[in-house]
């Protein structure tokens, strides 16, 4: 059987898998064939590719050859009879996913995946999230004008910057523990209580705001919250936004808009200078100035809208990305070696959008009816 790995779009600095990680693929007995220039972002060259035992073919070639295809990005192409690997967002992408399952291909997005402690080596959403977390505070340091740390100098003292992040789910741990490490004073918001030990081990004040509707089935997500509820949590969000010199907000909900979370009236009484990175701008922002990839001033306030910080540290996020891919491939061979679909392992059937024609995946479903 041939895996073809996919060259990602021209704003995509990712692949799908790098040249040390070829090795673990052939192993499983298949012949690999990359596209010319796919790991080119990540500085693997073809020649790296190919020393490592995989074949360079044209896009063409890959597509017409593969019976698996490994692409982060949804391709192009009209693909047809295709065993597909990625990162869809199905959710937001419902049109895309049904032209997928009419033309015959069995659709794998990795978004999907239950994230139970069985699937954790395999959780896609997880190890980009982590990194963002940590590309998310150094670039807010970057563009701010302070430091980070407090300094006490002869010329006169430093105060810590003040840093705000909404959710606290792998991103926003991760976030938490840089500014931490970069000497911030911290403050995290989240809607799930059981999360507060976990903050506060990291050295960070946990914001609590009672009355939160039972997240724990939500697979790591926010859920909604009921109004009276939401009142107290803007109330609590919008004190500590307006001393924060640093926002870092992850918020998102499945299927739906992220949640405005800092609206025109707070951004309006924040500090001149200060930073809001936005790491749910691709389904909205939780901010209502947001704009996914771009760089956004408003009333003083700098508004960074990128859901897809783990691009920028490309090679790490491939390299993690492609073990994720690697590790669930594995369930699709038995141990005589031999490939199969077995619908009965939950992973399996839970990260599957479609096949035999129709969407099957019994989340997406729900979602959308």
């Amino acid at each position: 059987m041939t895996l073809g790995i996919l060259k990602e779009p021209s704003f995509e600095k990712r692949v799908s898998v790098l040249p040390e990680t070829i090795k673990l693929f052939k192993d499983l007995g298949l012949t690999i064939i990359v596209e010319s220039g796919s790991g080119e972002k990540t500085f693997a060259c073809d020649k790296e590719y190919e020393e490592a035992g995989a074949q360079i073919e044209s896009r063409e070639k890959v597509i017409e050859t593969a019976e698996i295809l490994l692409a982060i990005n949804q391709p192009e192409e009209e693909l047809k009879g295709k065993t597909i690997f990625g990162v869809y967002r199905p959710l937001n992408n419902m049109d895309a996913m049904r032209k997928l399952a009419s033309n015959g291909n069995v659709v794998f997005s990795m978004d999907a995946i239950p994230r139970t402690t069985r699937a954790q080596s395999m959780d896609v959403l997880s190890s980009q999230a982590n990194i963002s977390g940590y590309k998310a505070v150094l670039t807010a340091a970057n563009e701010y004008g302070s430091y980070f740390p407090m300094f006490m100098t002869a010329a006169g003292s430093i105060r810590p910057a003040k840093v705000l992040i909404l959710g606290a789910g792998v991103a926003g741990l991760q976030a938490i523990a840089t500014a931490r490490r970069l000497g911030a004073v911290v403050e995290v918001f989240d809607t799930r209580p059981a999360v507060k030990e976990e903050v506060q081990s990291l050295g960070a004040k946990f914001v609590e705001v009672e009355g939160a509707a039972d997240a724990s089935t939500a697979g790591g997500y926010a859920v909604e919250q009921s109004d009276e509820y939401k009142q107290k949590q803007q109330e609590r969000i919008n004190e500590s936004a307006i001393k924060s010199d640093i926002i870092i907000s992850t918020a998102q909900i499945p299927g739906k808009k992220a949640p405005i979370l800092i609206d025109d009236a707070v951004m309006q009484q924040m500090k001149n200078g200060a930073i809001i990175v936005d790491l749910a701008a691709a389904t909205g922002g939780n901010t209502s100035q947001t704009k996914d990839n771009e760089n956004v001033l408003y009333e003083g306030v700098k508004i960074i809208g990128d859901s897809n910080l783990s691009g920028k540290m490309a090679a790490d996020a491939s390299k993690l990305y492609g073990k994720n891919i690697y590790n669930f491939l594995k369930l699709f061979f038995d141990a005589e070696g031999n490939y199969s679909l077995n619908f009965e392992d939950d992973l399996i059937e839970g990260t599957c959008l479609c096949k035999d024609g129709e969407i099957i995946n019994k989340w997406v479903l729900f979602k959308t009816t």
